[in-house]
Formats: structure tokens, C-alpha cells, sequence
């Protein structure tokens, strides 16, 4: 039986971080560490990682948990909208606004504001948040009356911010005041026996939601995919993936997963041979000596390989490009030569 350590406090609920590896403990304190000091920190990490559930306990480690922590998913809303639900609007602000409303800095005074996938903020709306974490104000839009706010903020990402910075696509000065300890969430594939230990943990929930008497077993087989995956999606694809695996088990053991539930079964590749066909899985071209064609086709099939492979590594690196560079064992200039060479096909 594993056992489990919950994080027990106000705000957190059922939302749990588990792990025994030790890059997640070195995360957890370091996270544990930035709680204690009053300042902006941004964290860093790929898509389903928990980003979220970490900037929830930094703000309940910190001085401020009595006080709101509350979110915002910048990626949720569309651009025009993001200035109203940070800043909130006056009466009458444009067509529709009834009554005055706050916003998500209004409603954070004295806590904390997470802001999720932070790049994805217009530059305008940058402008004006600058000006809260230098003076600590703003006006709600429609209006011309100061707020005054005392908000801690902890801005997420799965981008490269500098890089953004020099696309001119987000303020070095906003990033520079934001960025005052930047922690890097470790991906589910550096986390070695987190693997397990998060599979189990789920699998034991799902059982218990179906009402089932007692959780199916890892077979082998599948404890060493679980294992030897890398998992791009993270925990969140690890979650999926096990719980759609305990919902359609039948007998005492989990058998086999389901990793890409997207993929065609009936997805067919023709050789010459036409006694010879080959599976296409998860939407990629995975050609092997049995089925290559004829030996003409040399230079249209290695642009069709070289497309694959790419497209590939970025969807695994969340189209992050310096990592899908580093899963190809390609320099960051020649990943971009490729991709300038294939951009429209990508």
C-alpha cells in the first residue's frame, strides 16, 4: 500500500501533490522557500503539469493564505476580454455593462493573483499591469477612479519569456518585476518513481468514483509502459489515461492502456507490396524496411520523413522548440533551419 502525503490546508481540498522522487522534492522546497518572501514568482513548466497546484501552495505556504488566492487562464479568454476580468469595468464601461463589476486584482487585494499562461497577455493590458505592481493601482476600465490593491502575483508558463521579450510580444520591464524567483516545474518523465505512484493513486480514485470493491493490479506489461513512456502530457495525460484504462477493465488486472484515444484502428499504409500494410499511430508516418517504397522516391520520402519527425517533436515539446530541438539531438540552428525549410507544411 503507498502512502500518500496530502497537502492539509484552507483553499486546497482534494487538490493533492504527490511524489517521493527527488526532483519533485527539491521543487516542493524550493517552492516552500519562495512562499516565505513577499515577492512576484513565475513558474515555469510544460502543459499538465500542475502549475496551478503549485502556485496554490505557494500562496498557502506564504503570509497571505488567510487572504484570496485567485486565478486567471489567460489562454481561456480572448484578448478583448482579459482587461475586463483583470481590472473589472465601470457602469456603462460598453454595451452590455449594466452594473460595475471587479475584476480578478479587485477581488485578490491582500492575496494572490495567478496568472496562467501569462505570454499570451496583450502587450496594452501588459501596460497597465506594470503600473500595478509599481504603484499598486489602477483604474477599472470605463472609469477614471484610482483602486488601490495590495495582490501578490505568480505568473505560469509553458513559453520561453525571453524569448517573447525579443518577438517584442511581452515587456522586458513587466517580465524583469515578475520574475523575481523563477522555479521550473519538473515534466512527468524526469520523476522516476512518481510514475507509479501517481498511476496507483489514480487508479485507486477512479475505482472508488465507479464504486468498484477493490482497485484491478498493474500487470507488468503495463507498469513498464507506464515506466518508459514520456508522457508529453504530464499528469494530466497520466490521469487520462489510467482512468479511462480502470473504467473499461473487466477482471482483476489492467491489462493494457490506452495511451492516444484519438488513434484509427483502421489508419492503413500501402506498400508496393500491396500484401503489406502498416498501422499509422497517433497520426504519424512510421515507415520501416518492409514497406519503404521504391528507391526512386528517395528525396520526396525523406521531406515526408523529415516533416514526421518534426511535427513530431514539437507536439511532444508542446511546440516549444529549443526542447524539440534537444528530443531530435539537433542544435537549436539547425531545428530552425528545418522548420523555416518545412514552416508551411508544419
Amino acid at each position: 500500500m503507498v502512502n500518500y502525503t496530502y497537502m492539509n490546508y484552507p483553499g486546497f481540498f482534494e487538490r493533492e501533490a504527490l511524489g517521493e522522487s527527488e526532483i519533485f522534492l527539491n521543487f516542493q522546497a524550493e517552492l516552500s522557500r519562495a512562499a516565505g518572501v513577499n515577492r512576484s514568482v513565475m513558474i515555469i513548466g510544460e502543459r499538465g503539469t500542475g502549475k496551478e497546484l503549485a502556485a496554490s501552495r505557494l500562496h498557502y505556504l506564504s503570509g497571505r493564505w488567510e487572504a484570496p488566492f485567485i486565478a486567471l487562464n489567460c489562454a481561456a479568454l480572448p484578448p478583448t476580454l482579459i482587461e475586463t476580468e483583470l481590472f473589472g469595468h465601470a457602469t456603462g464601461a460598453y454595451t452590455g455593462a449594466g452594473k460595475a463589476r471587479k475584476g480578478r486584482f479587485e477581488e485578490a487585494d491582500g492575496g494572490t493573483l495567478f496568472l496562467d499562461e501569462m505570454g499570451l497577455i496583450p502587450l496594452e493590458v501588459q501596460e497597465k499591469i506594470l503600473r500595478v505592481v509599481e504603484y499598486g493601482s489602477f483604474e477599472r476600465v470605463g472609469s477614471s477612479t484610482t483602486v488601490e490593491v495590495n495582490v501578490r502575483i505568480v505568473g505560469a508558463t509553458n513559453q520561453d519569456m525571453p524569448e517573447l521579450c525579443e518577438q517584442n510580444k511581452f515587456k522586458r520591464d513587466l517580465l524583469d518585476r515578475l520574475s523575481f524567483e523563477v522555479l521550473f516545474l519538473p515534466p512527468l518523465r524526469e520523476r522516476g518513481i512518481d510514475k507509479m505512484l501517481l498511476a496507483e493513486h489514480f487508479c485507486q480514485r477512479m475505482s472508488n468514483e465507479l464504486g468498484l470493491t477493490a482497485a484491478p493490479l498493474f500487470s507488468d506489461k503495463v507498469r513498464e509502459l507506464i515506466n518508459n513512456y514520456s508522457w508529453p502530457g504530464n499528469i494530466r495525460e497520466l490521469k487520462n489515461v489510467i482512468e479511462r484504462a480502470v473504467y473499461k477493465c473487466e477482471g482483476p488486472y489492467l491489462e493494457e492502456l490506452t495511451i492516444d484515444p484519438f488513434r484509427n484502428p483502421f489508419d492503413v499504409i500501402e506498400s508496393d507490396d500491396k500484401s503489406v500494410t502498416t498501422r499509422v499511430p497517433g497520426g504519424y508516418i512510421e515507415k520501416t524496411v518492409s514497406t519503404l517504397p521504391k528507391l526512386g522516391d528517395f528525396r520526396s520520402n525523406i521531406r515526408e520523413i523529415e516533416i514526421s519527425y518534426l511535427k513530431r517533436a514539437l507536439d511532444e515539446s508542446d511546440s516549444n522548440q529549443k526542447l524539440a530541438a534537444e528530443k531530435l539531438s539537433l542544435t537549436y540552428d539547425q531545428f530552425r533551419g528545418l522548420f523555416r525549410k518545412y514552416r508551411k507544411e508544419l
